[in-house]
């Protein structure tokens, strides 16, 4: 089982889906307006050990501030490869 992590631990290369996101309603209507939904799959890109993230999210990348990336909750999914 997956367990729900926050975006601001997930290491670079690391593909995740959004779960909630846990802010005020402004924020969360901000980040829908950017594409960041529950079930919204991201990639971090870039992760430096302070300041912001960098993720791929619908072929655009965005920069998000760790105390915002630590109020998106996500969770890692499992890419089944199809058999030959």
């Amino acid at each position: 089982m997956n367990k729900p992590l926050f975006l601001s631990k997930i290491k670079e290369g690391e593909e995740v889906e959004i779960v909630t996101i846990n802010a005020g309603a402004q924020t969360t209507k901000r980040l829908a307006d950017l594409g960041l939904t529950s079930g919204t799959k991201i990639k971090v890109l870039r992760k430096a050990i302070s300041g912001p993230l960098e993720i791929r999210i619908r072929g655009s990348r965005l920069a998000l501030g760790r105390g915002l990336a630590n109020k998106i909750t996500v969770k890692r999914y499992l890419v089944c490869a199809t058999p030959n």
